[in-house]
């Protein structure tokens, strides 16, 4: 086996927290693996000699061509047809247990951060998320010091007033996806109204290509019954996965076996107050690919 060359080395030994960082800033794993491959391509052009911190050099790489990026997904969100949610991501369970990793890659969390501008989103992730002081964001972002502590108070000002009050345990999180599975699986109503909070918020993601609400619907009873009213018209058998995505507990829905979409959800006081569900197939393909490959 040969050795890797020490740029290669590095880039590996670094690329986990590369593709995160470009995940946090873009909610889409697709075209965190595309700024990867941009950063590679610019840092196998780098002087090694001339860098005194690799990890803080590639981090810079990578921030800078989010933003980027960033900017000109502004403009494909805005022709994207119904609501956008972040293209869900299997996650190991290590990042579950980074609770602050968990909590910044959760959905509610992520359509907050939609709300930043681009500049905003990147200091609150790499200040929040990833802890790097502020003479190190300044450097990644090309601000001086003093603008990036003002960026960061705001965004984090802004985070707090829209994100969940408490942090909840990754077993309540379960408990109660596991009783929304039962009552979808088992067309059972009243146990779906049970663990719906009264003001609850659905979200769903169909891209265009698959049906789904085109804008947030609230309310336990009316959520209860588009899902069931959804079951009985599409006459097939809904089966629920347990698995984790993005850091946190969720549901892969199958149709009669065929993967129809991703659930995740927000729990406050043991019931559901915000539901995620992603349809778009084009936001499925990882988890697709992951998925049948563990079924075979």
């Amino acid at each position: 086996m040969h050795a890797l060359d020490p740029a290669t080395e590095t880039f590996v030994a670094h690329r986990n927290l590369l593709f995160t960082v470009a995940y946090e800033l873009l909610g889409s794993a697709a075209d965190a693996e595309d700024v990867l491959q941009e950063t590679w391509l610019r840092w196998v052009k780098v002087d090694l000699a001339q860098v005194s911190d690799d990890r803080a050099y590639l981090v810079r790489i990578t921030t800078r061509l989010s933003l980027n990026r960033l900017r000109t997904m502004k403009r494909r969100k805005e022709a994207y047809v119904g609501s956008w949610l972040p293209e869900p991501l299997l996650t190991a369970p290590d990042v579950a247990e980074d609770v602050e990793l968990a909590e910044s890659m959760s959905m509610a969390v992520m359509l907050v951060l939609e709300t930043l501008t681009p500049t905003e989103r990147a200091v609150f992730v790499l200040r929040e998320v990833f802890d790097l002081g502020y003479d190190e964001i300044a450097t990644a972002i090309g601000k001086n010091t003093a603008a990036v502590r003002q960026i960061a108070h705001r965004a984090r000002q802004h985070v707090d007033a829209r994100r969940p009050r408490q942090v909840v345990s990754e077993g309540e999180t379960r408990a109660a996806l596991d009783s929304l599975q039962h009552a979808l699986e088992t067309g059972d109503t009243q146990r779906l109204l049970d663990v719906l909070a009264p003001e609850v918020v659905l979200v769903s993601d169909g891209g265009g290509v698959k049906q789904a609400v085109p804008k947030p619907v609230a309310g336990a009873e009316k959520i209860a019954r588009m899902f069931m009213a959804g079951l009985s018209r599409v006459g097939a058998v809904l089966t629920g996965e347990p698995t984790t995505v993005n850091g946190n507990p969720a549901l892969l829905l199958r149709l009669d076996g065929d993967l129809d979409g991703v659930l995740t959800v927000s729990v406050s006081n043991a019931r559901i107050r915000g539901i995620y569900y992603v349809r778009n197939p084009h936001k499925l393909t990882r988890i697709e690919s992951a998925t049948r490959l563990t079924r075979r």
